[in-house]
């Protein structure tokens, strides 16, 4: 081992010393950051070279009495393009930017992100799972930043009560930390440690830095009031409540809300859906994702999860909830509980445990829903397991059991997952997924499964090219094959799949994907709910993706897909095109707009239970506008516009029956055509008094309707902007109080 890696390796492991506080103004202060660890040696991870980054980088980490203090110096000199992009909250958009993400335990299963861009703007994020990120999560922190010819430089400060941690030893805290920076016209991202989370593991290969502990105690109230005009029926409606966080050390916080409202400040976006498998849409509401990610219990299958906030305030408005997280010794455990109000509300509740080893850790989760109107009582057992037996490996097993008791009945079964990923040399990557779920396994009472009677196996082999020629328009390539097979519990195959794709990065910044499907013939089990099975011929379907980010004042997105189905399987192929466009009026101002055409020839849609198996084979065409403004007045003030309209046209030409086995049969049943409407519409202006203190005005309308027969989308497109089953103001106003 050389003097210098040794000495580097020293500096890991030795504490910082106590440190006095630091002033958050963008400027870097050397006496200020004397004491702080400082780290030059930022490599490619985008593209993941490992070269030395092409642009000088400097950060400094330093804990501080009010939290954890990160400096970034980015140099940028006038060769290299800067963006000057004013970006919103949570902005995923490509411009200059540093990220800090932070595991506060150094265990590798939650970590929190702080993004900054070089014109101000802000984004904080979870990770669980090793490289899963969510952005429904907001924190409070603070920032400045500073421009001059040389670059430019990043100042924040992470109070020690954003998550709650561990005490650590003799007066010091080891913490794991990821520091990258992204130039926004080329796309390079340049970290230190060389991590990526384009790799199985990602957390676990954060650099540890051991640090002074500090403590901080908090507890901050926020009440809010809100109004709502109902210019449809004519009402109004007045509420207010409140949520508590309190955080009385570092290993325990709580919080609670009572009588919340969760008013669609947020707009979903719009999802027509007619297949049997639910829409699955993530959460927005500020309590459910405030330290959401001890309660994080995933598996490979779409979004399936134990614990799927949505549920909450499904059946009835919420009266109360709490959540209280804390750790004693290695373990952490988490606590979640709430009620809804009203003859058809439900109460829910979740335990959680988690151990953690060297380099393994063990959880469990309970969950239970109690629901009264149904006399139902829903019970769910997780345990997961997280193994990284060497640098190379990464082995995920996930355990399921379902407990439903309901009118003196009981059913139970069980699933179980297991996925691991092998890093090999030369940018090969290797995955194995194996996967079952059970006929009864139930978890959509507090959780989100897409299907259960599942039997899956799939084994993926990755090669990653970064050693490009410098005349080549990509930065990196990376390729993936992949052979799965998936079967019911009845031994019934539903299909076998040979996936490749590739996904570029372009030096530019700009972004491409292509995927190719080949599913072989097999058979539909949900189509006819529970009614028989439909089986199906062999199908393909190939899409390719282009996004490139704004260069002068344009940003554009493309998606292209053909796509087999139906019993025609690709005799007829069906189509898919979407184009994008956003228009930078100036930094600060931009417009957007979008249309999506797809079309299903032979698009398989059940007629409802009344009708039993019969199903109707329609050629169906959607169009879909989206439009929209983004204006970032000042610092504190944002006005968003969005629009979203949706229309279907559905012609039938026949109408099927099922055999027992599964092959149709024409007939003679009425198949009537169809048409939908959907429209959104959201006006939201935004004030932030204070931090995580705001005030929100928003107008609201939209409508849905379905009618028989059709005269295609035109029409249907154009007569959508005359819905209005829906139109609101609403005026909400939420302060924040730190005691």
């Amino acid at each position: 081992m050389t003097l210098t890696r040794f000495a580097g390796l020293l500096a890991l492991a030795l504490p910082c010393t106590v440190a006095q506080a630091v002033e958050i103004d963008g400027r870097i202060d050397p006496a200020e950051w004397q004491d702080a660890r400082h780290v030059s040696d930022f490599r490619k991870t985008q593209p993941l070279t490992g070269e030395p980054g092409s642009l000088a980088t400097e950060a400094w980490v330093l804990a501080t009495p009010e939290g954890l203090a990160i400096a970034f110096r980015n140099t940028q000199p006038a060769g290299v393009p800067r963006t000057r992009q004013k970006v919103q909250r949570d902005f995923d958009a490509q411009v200059d930017r540093v990220n800090a993400f932070i595991d506060f335990d150094g265990d590798g299963r939650t970590g929190y992100a702080f993004t900054v861009s070089s014109t101000g703007g802000i984004a904080d994020e979870i990770i669980t799972n090793e490289n899963q990120f969510s952005d429904d999560w907001d924190g409070q922190w603070r920032y400045a930043v500073t421009e001059d010819e040389q670059g430019w430089s990043v100042e924040l400060l992470i109070p020690w009560h954003t998550a709650p941690m561990r005490d650590g030893t003799d007066g010091q805290r080891t913490l794991k930390v990821f520091l990258a920076r992204v130039i926004g016209s080329t796309g390079e991202r340049m970290a230190w440690p060389q991590a990526s989370f384009e790799r199985p593991r990602f957390l676990s290969d954060f650099a540890p830095i051991t640090v002074a502990r500090y403590d901080q105690s908090l507890l901050a109230i926020t009440p809010y009031v809100s109004g709502l005009y109902d210019n449809v029926g004519g009402g109004s409606d007045f509420n207010g409540g409140a949520d508590i966080f309190w955080k009385p050390n570092g290993r325990f916080q709580l919080s609670a809300t009572v009588n919340p409202d969760f008013g669609q400040v947020e707009a979903d976006d719009l999802v027509v859906n007619f297949s049997a498998t639910e829409t699955f849409i993530s959460d927005k509401r500020p309590f459910f994702t405030e330290n959401q990610g001890i309660f994080e219990l995933t598996t490979p299958s779409d979004d399936s999860q134990q614990l799927y906030t949505r549920r909450v305030g499904s059946t009835g408005d919420i009266t109360a909830a709490v959540k209280l997280n804390g750790s004693l010794g290695q373990a952490n455990y988490g606590l979640f509980s709430a009620d809804e109000d009203g003859t058809s509300g439900r109460s829910y509740h979740a335990l959680r445990l988690v151990r953690d080893f060297e380099r393994q850790n063990l959880g469990a989760m309970l969950t239970r829903v109690d629901d009264d109107a149904r006399d139902r009582e829903a019970t769910v057992l997780g345990v997961d397991h997280n193994w990284r037996p060497t640098p190379r490996w990464n082995i995920r097993t996930r355990l399921l059991g379902s407990r439903i008791e309901q009118a003196g009945d009981t059913v139970q079964d069980y699933g179980a997952t297991v996925w691991a990923d092998y890093e090999m040399d030369r940018g090969w990557r290797q995955q194995w997924i194996a996967m079952h779920f059970g006929n009864d396994l139930q978890l959509n009472d507090f959780g989100y499964l897409s299907r259960n009677s599942t039997n899956y196996l799939h084994w993926e082999a990755r090669k990653r090219f970064t050693d490009l020629p410098d005349a080549s328009r990509y930065s990196s390539k990376d390729w993936r094959w992949r052979v799965s097979s998936s079967h019911n519990n009845h031994g019934e195959k539903l299909n076998d799949q040979f996936r490749m794709s590739r996904e570029g990065q372009l030096r530019d910044g700009s972004y491409e994907y292509a995927q190719i499907n080949v599913n072989s013939a097999g058979l539909n089990d949900t189509l006819l709910r529970g009614n028989g099975i439909v089986r199906l011929p062999a199908n393909m379907n190939a899409y390719f993706e282009y996004e490139r980010p704004r260069k002068g004042n344009w940003a554009h997105e493309v998606e292209v897909e053909a796509f087999g189905g139906g019993l025609a399987g690709n005799r007829k192929l069906g189509s898919a095109f979407w184009y994008g466009a956003t228009y930078f009026i100036n930094d600060a101002f931009s417009v957007n707009a979008g249309l999506n055409v797809v079309r299903r020839p032979d698009w398989l849609i059940w007629q409802g239970a009344a009708q039993g198996d019969l199903v109707g084979a329609f050629d169906g065409r959607e169009t879909k506008l989206r439009a929209g403004l983004d204006w970032n007045i000042d610092n504190r003030q944002e006005l968003r516009v969005k629009l979203e309209a949706i229309a279907i046209s559905a012609r039938a030409h026949d109408a099927w029956r099922f055999d027992a086995a599964g092959h149709a049969v024409a007939a003679s049943d009425t198949v009537e055509d169809f048409s939908v409407r959907n429209l959104g519409f959201q006006v939201r202006y935004r004030y932030e008094l204070a931090p995580l203190s705001y005030l929100y005005v928003v107008y609201a309308r939209g409508g849905y309707e379905q009618l028989a027969g059709t005269d295609g989308t035109d029409d249907a497109l154009r007569d959508s902007f005359s819905l209005r089953n829906d139109e609101q103001l609403v005026v909400k106003l939420s302060y924040r109080f730190e005691l």
